[in-house]
């Protein structure tokens, strides 16, 4: 017996859409600079009410949580496994400059978080996936170097992570290209010490 398609109710699918643009407009602010966007500027530029969007968030901290829901989609959508079976040389350059892509990818939501992760449980937990995706990476990419060595793969996850990453870029002002070199040797150095001796 063939079952009939499911039916989309209006109302539902025009709330998903509200819900989503207000979304969309939080991001774009914070990647254009606004680090800390007022749901009056978030309204404006959804181009939906502020009733509308209190009827989605109870207050911003609900909103600043579904913001990294969808950073972390999409950087699950952006994110491509490396080849376990790659010289060991070449797993590290791709692990490398995949971190950077995603690292610079969610720069602007990384850096707004910041500012009220110690307040927001939401928050936290999302930094949390994000360290578990990373780990994740790691393992998978390095399997063979790291086993079982959990410092090793606790150095590699911290070096990996964004506030590696914001010191390079934002502390120490280096360029994409040269954090993402010391990412590379950082990580060759960790699991092959041999590599960073420089004759």
């Amino acid at each position: 017996m063939t079952t009939p398609p499911t039916r989309v109710d209006g109302r539902t699918a025009r709330s998903e859409r509200t819900r989503n643009a207000i979304i969309d407009a939080h991001l774009r602010l914070i990647g254009e600079g606004d680090m800390r966007p007022t749901a009056d500027r978030v309204a404006k530029l959804a181009g939906v009410s502020l009733r509308a969007l209190w009827s989605h968030f109870a207050d911003m901290e609900a909103l600043m949580t579904a913001s990294g829901q969808r950073v972390l989609e999409q950087r699950d959508a952006s994110y491509r496994p490396i080849p376990a079976d790659l010289p060991l040389a070449e797993r590290i350059e791709a692990f490398s400059e995949q971190r950077a892509r995603l690292l610079e990818e969610i720069g602007p939501a990384a850096r707004a978080s910041a500012l009220k992760e110690p307040f927001s449980a939401g928050l936290q937990r999302y930094r949390k996936l994000h360290t578990a995706r990373v780990r994740d990476e790691l393992t998978a990419t390095f399997a063979r170097e790291i086993g079982n060595d959990e410092d090793l793969l606790n150095a590699l996850t911290a070096v990996s992570l964004w506030p590696t990453w914001a010191s390079w870029r934002e502390g120490m002002e280096l360029s994409v290209e040269s954090a993402r070199s010391a990412l590379a040797r950082t990580v060759s150095a960790l699991i092959n010490p041999a590599t960073a001796t420089r004759s």
